[in-house]
């Protein structure tokens, strides 16, 4: 029979966030602040507290943070902790007996009734006296010695020896130094803190192939570079590349997913390999690797950081395929099993098996992601990576962390939630969402809560407003104020943002009705834009997206999940929410109707804004400029087109508020 360990002499327990039972990390990056829990009491009616202890990457105690009953009587006590390097951390509850709690809870009815004065009184003095040696000199040491000197007076009213230890400076002192009696600490818990960017930063994905010249269509690292300051200034933190590596012959398709492609098709970039090599390589037609890092440099000459598809995966012509024929599922007759699923086919794809050689895959994977990171890459969008082991990826992400722990992965799987959950769980930095497919209030509000509650410790979201692969039914029948309230949404309810190249264009032509593919889709062909045309033209969104990018850079309460709170609205086709970091607090009320201007009430839960109840204050929508003066209930009209949202800055300095828009309540 298993002995089990004892529970301490203060029961804590179910300290959270605790991912899977405590055997993995909980995540946070440098600067985020989350909440610790746990369940803490004992027996009888004595009072207790708690604390929360984290311990830095160098063995280092911090200060620890005390913990307040959440509810009263609810043994459920938490604590906001905030880690401030990189690096594995642990945290853990100690929870403690409070002798001078008890003792004053107690007091304060003896006293007045005139039960037991002198004892109940020499009995605070000793405790005040326990608790005045382990305080160190400075500041305010003088508060507890002289309670204990008042305390023990008596010739002074029972009401003025007791009043002496209920002073602010005494609580001062004790709220820093208290008396702790049978403390007891939960076993610590893992805790990885990693850059900021695991968390925060808005991504551009494009082809370079198609940012090409009228001299020669297909595009190459040196012109796609052109392209490089317009996507800086539009605001975004990460430029992402879909696959760069020699694109196969065999089974090529060609234009909407062609079986006939003709001889100037140029393929899908993730039917990776050919002769002239595989993932290790660049397409010849992009340039060389020197071009390639050059690439890179020029994006961080914009402040960019170029995130790389890692698509394990080959087409018939990858070298792999002769060198390793175990990598690869055979069917009775002997041919490699392509890719499909149904009732999508992928001819020019085959999938890899990883039973017959894990070790083998592992060690080549982590060479292949080792080389680009050593060409500059330090961000890696994984495609489908629930198509492949979870143990697989567990041990890569690990290898290549241990060293470089700077890199970040996303995930791209869009799955069950147990793989997706689990994926974000052993490793991954970031998570693509079914955010593309929740467009209701109540689907987004749910799914929100869900994604910044408990999942929030180990599973970080980045909404794409759109992919290479879906163009959801909402963009392609809204039009212009479609794309207008996803790119708000995207934008400020997740830390992490992007949008494929085409998005600000609103390109929204399905392959067919009821598809999520696009007609002429970029997967298969070049697809040159006019990107000064559309600038010139007014018919580009880039204005919008690049002050929704600002809003952001500007609002440290938009760089974090956990804060996100929903607030009332009494018509379902407008949606309110808000986050607060520290004194900077955001507003924002959506349209989620693209085709008719909408009203409601918005009724604000004024704590959650760090307001009182009956405050009135001023709020500055960062998207119109314009101001007004909002209370807890407040009327807001919003008209496609013209006014899709309201991003508020709250501020509690005055403000008269302007005439048009949504009037002041």
């Amino acid at each position: 029979m298993s002995s089990l360990p004892a529970i301490g002499r203060i029961p804590v327990r179910d300290v959270r966030p605790a991912v899977d039972c405590g055997r993995r990390p909980a995540k946070a990056v440098v600067g985020e602040t989350f909440e610790v829990t746990a369940t803490v009491f004992r027996e009888g009616h004595d009072a207790v507290s708690a604390n929360v202890v984290l311990t830095d990457p160098e063995g280092r105690h911090g200060p620890w943070t005390p913990m307040r009953e959440l509810t009263p009587g609810s043994d459920r006590w938490g604590a906001e902790v905030t880690p401030d390097v990189a690096g594995h951390w642990t945290y853990r509850v100690e929870a403690w007996s409070d002798p001078l709690s008890t003792w004053r809870r107690t007091a304060r009815i003896k006293v007045p009734a005139g039960i037991d004065c002198g004892l109940v009184l020499e009995e605070g003095a000793d405790l005040h006296e326990r608790a005045a040696a382990g305080v160190p000199r400075g500041p305010g040491q003088a508060a507890l010695p002289t309670a204990v000197e008042v305390l023990r007076d008596d010739s002074l009213p029972v009401a003025t020896r007791l009043a002496a230890a209920l002073t602010p400076e005494v609580d001062a002192v004790l709220a820093r130094y208290p008396l702790r009696e049978l403390v007891t600490a939960s076993d610590p818990l893992p805790l990885l803190v990693e850059r900021e960017r695991a968390l925060y930063g808005a991504w551009y994905e494009f082809f370079p192939r198609s940012e090409g010249t009228a001299q020669q269509p297909h595009g190459t690292f040196r012109t796609a570079a052109r392209r490089l300051p317009a996507i800086a200034g539009m605001g975004f933190d990460v430029v992402y590349l879909p696959p760069i590596h020699p694109i196969g012959h065999t089974f090529r398709k060609g234009r909407n997913n062609s079986l006939s492609p003709g001889p100037d098709d140029v393929g899908v970039p993730w039917a990776i390999g050919s002769p002239e090599g595989g993932h290790d390589a660049v397409h010849p037609d992009l340039g060389t690797l020197e071009d390639f890092e050059w690439f890179v440099e020029q994006a961080g000459q914009q402040g960019l950081e170029v995130a790389l598809d890692f698509a394990l995966q080959c087409s018939p012509d990858h070298p792999w395929v002769q060198k390793h024929p175990e990598w690869f599922h055979h069917r009775p007759d002997g041919t490699i099993a392509y890719a499909e699923n149904p009732p999508k086919k992928y001819q020019d794809i085959y999938p890899v098996a990883f039973d017959a050689d894990l070790d083998g895959l592992i060690a080549e994977t982590v060479r292949v992601l080792r080389h680009w990171m050593a060409h500059g890459v330090r961000i890696f969008r994984v495609d489908n990576p629930h198509t492949k082991p979870v143990v697989f990826w567990e041990r890569v992400i690990a290898d290549v962390n241990r060293t470089d722990p700077d890199v970040i992965f996303l995930a791209e799987a869009f799955t069950r939630p147990a793989m997706m959950h689990t994926l974000a769980q052993i490793g991954f930095q970031q998570s693509y969402t079914y955010f593309t497919w929740r467009t209701t209030k109540d689907e987004l509000t749910e799914y929100l809560t869900e994604l910044s509650g408990e999942a929030a410790s180990y599973m970080r979201p980045n909404f794409f407003a759109n992919t290479p692969d879906i163009l959801h039914g909402y963009l392609q029948h809204g039009g212009r104020p479609a794309f207008e309230v996803r790119a708000v949404l995207a934008a400020t309810l997740s830390p992490t943002w992007g949008i494929y190249s085409g998005y600000e264009l609103c390109e929204n032509t399905p392959l067919k009705a009821g598809s999520e593919e696009y007609l002429d889709s970029e997967k298969y062909q070049l697809k040159p834009r006019d990107w000064e045309a559309a600038e010139h033209e007014g018919r580009s969104l880039s204005p919008l997206i690049t002050r929704l990018n600002t809003i952001r850079r500007r609002h440290p309460a938009l760089h974090r999940l956990r804060n996100i709170h929903f607030h009332h609205t009494d018509n379902d086709a407008l949606i309110a929410y808000s986050k607060r970091t520290g004194q900077d607090t955001v507003l924002v009320v959506v349209n989620l109707d693209p085709h008719h201007a909408q009203e409601a009430t918005v009724s604000l839960d004024m704590p959650r804004l760090g307001l009182e109840r009956h405050e009135s204050v001023s709020v500055h929508d960062e998207l119109a400029g314009e101001v007004y003066r909002w209370s807890r209930s407040n009327y807001v009209r919003l008209e496609p087109g013209r006014a899709p949202a309201h991003v508020f800055h709250v501020q509690r300095t005055a403000a008269s508020p302007q005439i048009g828009g949504s009037p002041a309540s």
